[in-house]
C-alpha cells in the first residue's frame, strides 16, 4: 500500500516543480536564455521549455534585445519574442533598491581640532611613562627586492629579546634564521630599526618639532571610526635620522598621518614618510606605518605596538622590514619567554576601509 501511494505522488511532486520553474522573473529568464547559449543547448528543448515559462513583469524591448544577442538559435527567439508579448499586460520590474547613502560625522570643529591636537601631544610625551616594565618577542622579517618593482624576496628572519625596564628599551637578538646567535642589534648588517615604544611620538609631538598639525578627514580602521590627522615636521625640527652602512648619516624632514580612535582618543598607527633627502645620499626614500593595538599585561591593558614597517629604496633596489612584537609578559627576573618564530600577523584588519556607517 505505501509503494502505491508514493508512485502515485512522484508526478505530482515533478508537475509542482515545473510550475515552479515556469514562473521566472526577468533576470531568472536571462540567465536561463544566456547559460543555455552558452553551454550549446539544443535550439528545440531550449524553446520547449520556454513555451511553459510565465513572466513575473514586463519585458522591455532593451531587455529581448539582450537575450537575443546572446546568439540563440531561431526556435528560442520566436518563444522569447512570444514572451515578450505576453508580458506587455504585467506591470514592469521594480526599481532597483537605493545603494545605501550615509553621511560621515562632520569634522571637528577648529576648537574641537585644537583640543584633540593638545589631548595628543599630552598622551604622546607621557606615553612611556604609563607603560609597566615587560618582555616581549620582537621579530623582524627582512626583504629585499633588486628590481625594483616590490617582488618581494625573503633576506632573513631575526628574532629578539626585548625587555623594556624603567622606562629604557634593551634589544638582543636570539635566533637568526632560528638558530642560536645572541648579539646586540646594533651589531647586524642591513637595515635594522629602533625606537618603536615612543620615540616616534615623541619626536612627532614634542614641542620642540614644531610639528605642523591639520585634521584631514574620517577613516575606518580594524572596523572602527578614525580620526586622521596629517603633520609636517621641517628638516631643521627634525632629530629622525636615516644611517647608510653605518658610513653615512643624515637627519631629513618628514611628514606623515595619525589615526587617532575617535571614542578611546588613542593613537592607533603612525606613519613617517622622510622627504628632502640629498640627491647624492644612496637611500632616496625612507618611510615607515606603526600600528598599535591593546595588550593585555599583568591584567591590565595598555596600547602597543603590533607590527612596525619600514620600507626604504637605493637606486632601485628596495629593502623592507615587517617588525612584529608578540608575546609580551610583565618583567621580572623569573620572567620565562620561549623564542619561537610565531607565524605572521595576517593583513586582515590593519587596512584602511572605505567609511562605513555607524
Amino acid at each position: 500500500m505505501r509503494a502505491v501511494r508514493i508512485v502515485w505522488l512522484a508526478p505530482l511532486v515533478l508537475a509542482v516543480c515545473l510550475y515552479a520553474q515556469a514562473r521566472m522573473s526577468l533576470r531568472q529568464l536571462d540567465s536561463f536564455v544566456e547559460s543555455a547559449a552558452k553551454l550549446k543547448q539544443d535550439d528545440k528543448k531550449v524553446a520547449s521549455y520556454l513555451k511553459n515559462v510565465k513572466l513575473r513583469e514586463r519585458m522591455s524591448e532593451d531587455e529581448l534585445t539582450t537575450m537575443l544577442s546572446y546568439g540563440v538559435g531561431q526556435r528560442t527567439a520566436e518563444a522569447l519574442r512570444t514572451i515578450f508579448e505576453d508580458s506587455k499586460r504585467l506591470a514592469p520590474p521594480p526599481p532597483p533598491a537605493p545603494k545605501p547613502v550615509f553621511k560621515l560625522p562632520d569634522p571637528p570643529t577648529a576648537t574641537e581640532q585644537r583640543a584633540l591636537i593638545e589631548h595628543l601631544r599630552e598622551y604622546a610625551l607621557n606615553y612611556t611613562k604609563r607603560l609597566p616594565d615587560f618582555i616581549c618577542t620582537q621579530v623582524i622579517r627582512r626583504y629585499y627586492d633588486p628590481t625594483g618593482l616590490e617582488f618581494w624576496r625573503r633576506q632573513d628572519v631575526i628574532t629578539v629579546r626585548l625587555s623594556y625596564f624603567e622606562q629604557k628599551e634593551d634589544y638582543k637578538i636570539m635566533l637568526m634564521n632560528g638558530a642560536p646567535a645572541e648579539v646586540g642589534l646594533d651589531r647586524v648588517d642591513g637595515a635594522i630599526s629602533t625606537g618603536e615604544f615612543g620615540s616616534m611620538l615623541k619626536e612627532v609631538f614634542e614641542p620642540s618639532s614644531e610639528a605642523a598639525f591639520q585634521w584631514a578627514r574620517w577613516a575606518t580602521l580594524g572596523g572602527r571610526r578614525m580620526h586622521v590627522i596629517q603633520y609636517h615636521v621641517r628638516q631643521d625640527r627634525s632629530k629622525w635620522t636615516v644611517s647608510y652602512q653605518r658610513s653615512q648619516t643624515i637627519t631629513p624632514g618628514y611628514h606623515g598621518l595619525v589615526y587617532v580612535d575617535r571614542d578611546t582618543q588613542m593613537i592607533a598607527r603612525l606613519t613617517l614618510e622622510a622627504e628632502g633627502i640629498p640627491p647624492s645620499f644612496p637611500v632616496q626614500q625612507a618611510g615607515t606605518v606603526l600600528d598599535y593595538d591593546f595588550v593585555k599585561i599583568g591584567g591590565s591593558e595598555y596600547m602597543l605596538p603590533l607590527k612596525y614597517t619600514v620600507k626604504m629604496r637605493e637606486a632601485k633596489y628596495l629593502a623592507k622590514n615587517e617588525t612584529e612584537f608578540r608575546m609580551y609578559r610583565k618583567f621580572g627576573a623569573d620572567t620565562a619567554i620561549t623564542f619561537d618564530i610565531p607565524d605572521a600577523l595576517p593583513e586582515e584588519g590593519r587596512k584602511e576601509e572605505p567609511p562605513k556607517p555607524q
